[in-house]
């Protein structure tokens, strides 16, 4: 749709419960996430073209365990994604080959029941060549963490036991996806934890890092996808009650332009030329 809400489209039908979307412009692609239901371990990773055609699954079903947030990092070619109840962050190349996992951060059905552990939403630096990804933990617990790694394994370790895993924020409320502002060097992330610090749009420096982050949005009923124009210095927002927000980068001059839409997940913004 529009950004404000008008000529809306429905592209792709059947989706076994989507949460996280980008658009590949150049290529003419969107790849999206099927969360899928955790306990069956049944995700998957799809394409299509713009208009919904062409669908195919890049990453079947017993892959990847409950994929979420998805991003494209172009320079690599490289499609990354968190993996919830799969406590992993993965990624592919963009036909969904040579898949790896990056980060392991607990492994098999007891661990899986810890929310600590579920990997949700990322996002990367590609000028420090770190990768950001948050950690939800218990509803509402204060337990929600970002971390931060290199984009690479260090030699010799593994997924699971690498060294270079630094605490970015922690004892959030429940951090959800991340959206990186690469020319100011900001991080943005929506919380879908109580309020007063959930329910929120955070936003932090990544190379002078703050105290506390600065909560820009709130009133949100459950944020979980962000998307950023940063030249248009506009956010889009949704939240699990079914409403699409805008704002400025800093949080003034808030819309709720959709609402009552279902369960929103996933959001990408994307400049799509007009056809001739």
């Amino acid at each position: 749709m529009n950004t404000d809400g008008s000529d809306r489209k429905t592209i792709v039908t059947g989706c076994h419960l989507p949460d996280g979307i980008v658009v590949d412009v150049e290529h003419g692609h969107i790849y999206w996430t099927n969360m899928g239901i955790p306990n069956l371990n049944d995700g998957s990773v799809e394409r299509a073209d713009l208009d919904g055609k062409n669908r195919k699954v890049i990453v079947p079903v017993g892959e990847t365990h409950t994929p979420k947030q998805i991003i494209l990092e172009k320079q690599s070619g490289k499609l990354y994604w968190c993996d919830r109840e799969g406590m992993r962050v993965m990624r592919s190349n963009l036909d969904g080959s040579q898949l790896e996992t990056l980060i392991e951060a607990g492994r098999g059905d007891a661990d899986a029941r810890d929310p600590t552990k579920w990997c949700v939403g990322l996002s990367i630096d590609p000028k420090h060549r770190k990768i950001y990804w948050s950690q939800k933990g218990p509803d509402n617990a204060g337990r929600g963490v970002i971390f931060r790694a290199n984009l690479e394994i260090p030699a010799g370790q593994t997924p699971a036991n690498r060294s270079d895993i630094e605490v970015f924020f922690d004892r959030l409320p429940e951090p959800i996806d991340l959206e990186l502002d690469h020319e100011n060097r900001v991080m943005y992330w929506t919380d879908r934890g109580d309020p007063p610090r959930g329910n929120t749009v955070n936003r932090a420096s990544i190379d002078d890092k703050p105290a506390e982050p600065e909560i820009v949005v709130t009133h949100l009923m459950e944020g979980i996808g962000i998307a950023l124009d940063v030249p248009g210095d506009r956010m889009f927002v949704t939240d699990f009650a079914g409403s699409v927000y805008s704002a400025r980068l800093d949080g003034s001059g808030e819309r709720n332009f959709l609402y009552a839409q279902g369960n929103l997940t996933g959001i990408a913004y994307a400049e799509i030329p007009k056809e001739k």
